[in-house]
């Protein structure tokens, strides 16, 4: 029991401040115009068992907008994939067709 008093994160945390997290539910703040956005067009395939994904990053906002911007390149690219965490997953290498999408689109791609 000795050296389980100075592990970190094991204690207990409570608060009666309804404000506390007020701070962290709107962290995103209200969406970009697409210009400003500086998305970054990636290929992955550690930790995908082998399967190759091309990964969308570097979205601020909402995550409803990210949401919707992962919507619409999946359909692009006729693929699965997800959006969640300032990131958008397509499944595969499509990273031509996404850098075109996004760059007829008005997001500014590399």
């Amino acid at each position: 029991m000795k050296g389980r008093k100075n592990r970190p994160g094991s204690g207990i945390v409570y608060s009666t401040d309804p404000d506390l997290m007020k701070g962290a539910e709107d962290a995103s703040g209200p969406p970009m115009p697409p210009s400003e956005q500086r998305l970054r067009i990636r290929l992955e395939t550690k930790h995908r068992a082998g399967r190759t994904v091309t990964v969308v990053d570097g979205f601020l906002g909402p995550e409803t907008e990210l949401q919707a911007l992962g919507s619409r390149l999946k359909n692009a690219c006729g693929t699965g994939g997800s959006a969640k965490d300032g990131e958008i997953i397509i499944q595969g290498d499509h990273r031509e067709k996404v850098r075109n999408w996004l760059v007829q689109n008005g997001y500014p791609a590399k």
